[in-house]
């Protein structure tokens, strides 16, 4: 048991995407940013490719 030959190395680095996934605020700020941006472009979208009204 005192063999320093069976003693593991130092634990291998979490990857970035496991350290992300493994944060549910971070992926929470994730999707609200990026519902917010998504809406807000489609809907300035929406409103700049509008036809122009005819009015009576």
């Amino acid at each position: 048991m005192d063999d320093p030959r069976m003693v593991p190395d130092d634990p291998p680095e979490i990857p970035f995407f496991q350290r992300l996934y493994d944060s549910p605020f971070v992926l929470l700020a994730f999707g609200l940013v990026v519902m917010l941006v998504l809406f807000t472009f489609w809907g300035l979208w929406e409103v700049l490719t509008l036809p122009e009204a005819t009015l009576p």
